[in-house]
C-alpha cells in the first residue's frame, strides 16, 4: 500500500467539458468530509468524490449517473493501491453529453492521471509497543530509537523515574528493537505490546 506524501492536482478538458482533480492525504473521515467540502466548487456542475481509509470507503457520483463517478474515482485509489486519501473530480459541463462510458472514462481517467502523478511513499506495516526507561536511560534509548529506520517515537510521557515511550516499530524490526532496548538499559526496560 501506498499513502500520499502531498497534495497533487490534474486537469483536462474532454469533449469541452472541465475536469479537474485534487488527491489529498488524510486520517480521518472527518479530514475526508472537510477536504470535500473545501475543495468542492459551488460554481461547478459536479463535485465527485471518493475516499478510503483502510478497509472503510465512500464515494459520491454528485448528481451524475449512478456508478458513472465515485466508482470510477475509487477503482483510481485502489489501482494505485493508495490508502489515506482522498479524491474529488469537479466537473464544469461543456455543452457536450459523454453519455455513461465517458463519464466513467473521464472521471476515472482524471483521478487516476491525478494520482500517478502524485509523490507517494509506501506504507509499512507497523507495532505499537510502549517501553519504560529510566532518566539514567533515555536519552541513549531515545537516540539509538530514533536511529531505526521508519521507526517513531509516537508518544512519550513522564513519570517520577523516567519516561514511558509508545513507539510504532516496522513489523520486520520488532525483534531488533526489542533486543537493543533490553541490551541498551542492561534488562531494566523490556519493550511491551498489547
Amino acid at each position: 500500500m501506498f499513502q500520499l506524501t502531498q497534495a497533487a492536482t490534474f486537469e483536462q478538458i474532454v469533449k469541452k467539458s472541465r475536469f479537474l482533480a485534487i488527491a489529498l492525504p488524510i486520517e480521518t473521515e472527518e479530514e475526508a468530509k472537510a477536504a470535500i467540502a473545501a475543495h468542492g466548487d459551488d460554481g461547478a456542475n459536479h463535485n465527485c468524490w471518493a475516499w478510503r481509509i483502510g478497509a472503510a470507503y465512500r464515494f459520491s457520483d454528485d448528481g451524475e449517473p449512478s456508478g458513472t463517478a465515485g466508482k470510477p474515482i475509487l477503482a483510481a485509489i485502489d489501482g494505485q493501491s493508495l490508502d489515506h486519501v482522498v479524491v474529488i473530480v469537479t466537473r464544469w459541463f461543456g455543452g457536450i453529453l459523454l453519455g455513461s462510458g465517458g463519464l466513467v472514462r473521464a472521471y476515472g481517467g482524471t483521478a487516476a492521471a491525478c494520482l500517478k502523478a502524485a509523490p507517494m511513499v509506501e506504507l509499512k506495516p507497523t507495532i505499537e509497543g510502549m517501553v519504560s526507561v529510566e532518566f539514567s536511560d533515555l536519552a541513549r534509548v531515545k537516540a539509538r530509537l530514533l536511529s531505526v529506520n521508519d521507526l517513531t517515537i509516537a508518544e512519550e510521557q513522564f513519570t517520577a523515574t523516567g519516561a514511558d515511550l509508545t513507539l510504532r516499530i516496522p513489523e520486520a524490526e520488532v525483534g531488533a528493537v526489542s533486543q537493543l532496548v533490553t541490551d541498551l538499559t542492561s534488562g531494566r526496560a523490556e519493550l511491551k505490546f498489547d
